[in-house]
């Protein structure tokens, strides 16, 4: 019995470990499916490669575009930016979060307890003030226009909270990328058949 425990309490850890980094909040395809789209395009020229610039956008974009062009060209989409049916665009942005515990607190239950004959220890005290506060994330809304009437058909948000804003590792991002717009661009149904 307590092997079973131990197993059951290892895989739950390792799966949440898998799903932890960053939230993601698909809209519903109902609109998108009605629309029975197949060919699309992107709402923007890329960024220019080779720019020497800080802004961590010069890195995302060729990323993001590689990605999601792969993503919805294996589910049958056909990038045609004369026959586009719909369009593809992006934002980035910063924004700020209450109270969210950083993915560096491991130590640190969100739940409440009480542990009987147990003193607060200043380093408790320190996390919960360091960890209680306004924690600023890195934001993109993956959006996507009917393009007749340039209406919102679809969307998603993916919200990761920045552990370290001055180290832009562009191997890592891609990776990370990578893995988050496709868990975000599950939800999208296959291509309707030509």
């Amino acid at each position: 019995m307590r092997i079973t425990h131990i197993l059951a309490t290892g895989i739950l850890s390792l799966t949440l470990l898998g799903c932890a980094g960053v939230e993601i909040q698909p809209a519903d395809t109902d609109r998108f499916i009605a629309g029975n789209y197949l060919y699309y395009k992107w709402r923007t020229d890329p960024l220019p490669i080779g720019v020497r610039n800080s802004d961590p956008a010069y890195v995302i974009d060729p990323m993001m575009r590689r990605e999601v062009n792969a993503d919805l060209q294996s589910k049958g989409y056909v990038l045609n930016p004369e026959q586009a049916q719909f369009t593809v665009g992006y934002i980035l942005m910063n924004g700020m979060v209450q109270g969210e515990a950083s993915n560096l607190a491991s130590n640190i239950s969100p739940y409440p307890n009480v542990t009987p004959n147990r003193q607060i220890d200043q380093a408790s005290v320190d996390n919960a003030i360091a960890l209680g506060g306004v924690k600023e994330t890195n934001n993109i809304i993956l959006q996507f226009n009917d393009r007749t009437s340039n209406q919102e058909i679809w969307r998603v948000t993916l919200t990761k909270i920045i552990e370290d804003a001055n180290n832009i590792d562009a191997s890592r991002i891609s990776d990370n990328l990578t893995a988050y717009l496709k868990r975000a661009l599950k939800s999208l149904p296959q291509a309707p058949q030509s």
